[in-house]
Formats: C-alpha cells, sequence, structure tokens
C-alpha cells in the first residue's frame, strides 16, 4: 500500500510538511520587524557602509517588487528605482544582512499580485500612474 504523507495544520500561520515547518503568509506581503510590507510600496532602505575605518548610512528609495525565501535566515527582497537620468537600478537585499539600519515605508501602493515584474518597462512617470492610484 501507498503511504500517504500526513498534513498538520498547527496554526492558521504555520504547516507541517514532512518534517519541514513553512511560515505561511499571504503571496504579496512580508513581515520584517513588526512591520507589513507589500508587493508595489515604496520602501526607503537604510544600509550602513563601511568605508576603511569610517562607517556611514546610504539610504535607497525604491518600489519593492519581489521578495524570496522560505524563511528569516534566507529571505531576499528586490527594490527598484528610477534614476534622475531614467535609469532603472534594482537591488536585491538580504532580509538578514546585518548591515541593514533600518527600513521604512514611504508610500504604500495599491498593488495586489505576487510579483511587479511589468514596472521594468514602465517610465517614472507612468509607473505612478499605475501603481498609486488615487481613490475616487
Amino acid at each position: 500500500m501507498d503511504e500517504q504523507k500526513e498534513v498538520i495544520v498547527l496554526d492558521v500561520s504555520l504547516a507541517k510538511f514532512g518534517s519541514f515547518v513553512y511560515n505561511i503568509h499571504m503571496a504579496n506581503s512580508i513581515k520584517y520587524k513588526e512591520q507589513t510590507f507589500n508587493i508595489g510600496d515604496m520602501l526607503d532602505i537604510f544600509y550602513r557602509i563601511k568605508e576603511g575605518e569610517k562607517e556611514r548610512i546610504q539610504k535607497f528609495s525604491g518600489m519593492l517588487i519581489k521578495f524570496r525565501g522560505v524563511n528569516d535566515a534566507l529571505r531576499m527582497i528586490t527594490a527598484r528605482r528610477i534614476t534622475r537620468s531614467g535609469i532603472g537600478v534594482e537591488r536585491i537585499i538580504p532580509l538578514a544582512s546585518p548591515f541593514i539600519s533600518d527600513i521604512k515605508i514611504a508610500k504604500k501602493g495599491r498593488y495586489t499580485k505576487a510579483k511587479a515584474y511589468f514596472v521594468r518597462g514602465l517610465s517614472d512617470q507612468n509607473l505612478r500612474k499605475k501603481i498609486f492610484k488615487h481613490a475616487k
């Protein structure tokens, strides 16, 4: 006879498959240090940079277009911004990095999908129209 693996639901947010326990969230939101980030949010990421003996904090402002990783140690986010010259810059940031000083939400987006890859083909002005629509 075939043995079937039993799925035991421990909580709404936890499920056990075999010997692994996964944290189940919505496909378009992630929780980090008591804050919930959604795909499409504009984030201010403060990153500590060490240059020689000096240390400074650099701010990267961009839109959250994806996240990945099954647990907190492997979780990474990808943020994208448009420079003044119109070139798109994407930065992949591991959330377990000791160099992250702080992450703040600059503006909440109204996007509901799991990934926002379509923004790679948009200009900055068209992106603001699509993501940050005003309620009528």
